[in-house]
């Protein structure tokens, strides 16, 4: 008995290939190959076992999708503000590009740019801003494997049972939390790493093991680094630079 058929844009997204987003506009333009034959239809049903290759012009297009870091000051929201907040894609400007790359900013790289994995009005540092639906699925995805590194200021005592409670053995909103990797690095800040990202999950972790968390910076998604980007500033992932 053969599998149901699924629309050719989910099975791209769902491989990774690129977003459902980008998929309809490769396939409208008749960029995209399955089983070595041209599929310019839209809504159109493949078996879920197809080969699906991308002609080289769409390939192309996928290396000049511009992927931006930025090292967000506490008071800046991450997308969708209300009036009254300053949203951080405003620092992306070129004033304020760090370092010396081969990519200029322009109109062409802030158009559909987006924020894969937010951080909170109240926490720094590491934001990632990107074009590429590939990428944001790897950060933001269900599935998601990249690691979140943040450095958290507390206050508060944690005795050991408690330090075991927060690498696992916590649910929020009735649901567990998956493992993670959280050590003391002096006396009053700890080193989380996470694999998901819920709404202010280090904050409420750590709330509900009787800690107060008094500053949050993020400073590593998967193998990307704040590293010395200044506050405020922002750089192009550059070609030889991945998630993973």
């Amino acid at each position: 008995m053969s599998e149901e058929k699924v629309r050719l844009s989910k099975l791209m997204a769902e491989r990774g290939i690129c977003s459902r987003r980008e998929a309809d506009a490769y396939i409208e333009k008749g960029l995209v190959m399955v089983d070595g034959v041209i599929i310019d239809q839209l809504g159109t049903k493949v078996d879920p076992n197809v080969k699906i290759t991308l002609e080289a012009q769409a390939l192309k297009q996928q290396k000049s999708l511009a992927t931006i870091i930025l090292n967000k000051p506490i008071g800046y929201v991450s997308s969708q503000p209300e009036p009254q907040y300053t949203p951080a894609i405003r620092l992306i400007t070129p004033a304020n590009q760090f370092g010396v790359s081969k990519q200029k900013l322009g109109p062409d790289q802030m158009k559909g740019l987006a924020v894969a994995g937010r951080l909170d009005i109240d926490s720094q540092g590491l934001l990632l801003f990107t074009q590429d639906g590939r990428i944001a699925k790897k950060v933001i995805g269900e599935d998601s494997k990249i690691e979140k590194e943040y450095i958290v200021r507390v206050e508060g005592k944690l005795p050991p049972d408690q330090l075991k409670l927060l690498n696992h053995g916590l649910s929020l909103d009735g649901k567990a939390l998956k493992p993670a990797k959280v050590e003391w690095i002096n006396e009053d800040q700890l080193r989380f790493i996470l694999k998901e990202g819920k709404k202010r999950q280090i904050r409420r972790m750590c709330e509900m093991v009787g800690l107060k968390v008094t500053g949050l910076k993020r400073v590593r998604l998967g193998n990307i680094r704040l590293g010395k980007l200044p506050e405020g500033q922002w750089r192009f992932l550059e070609a030889d630079e991945s998630l993973d």
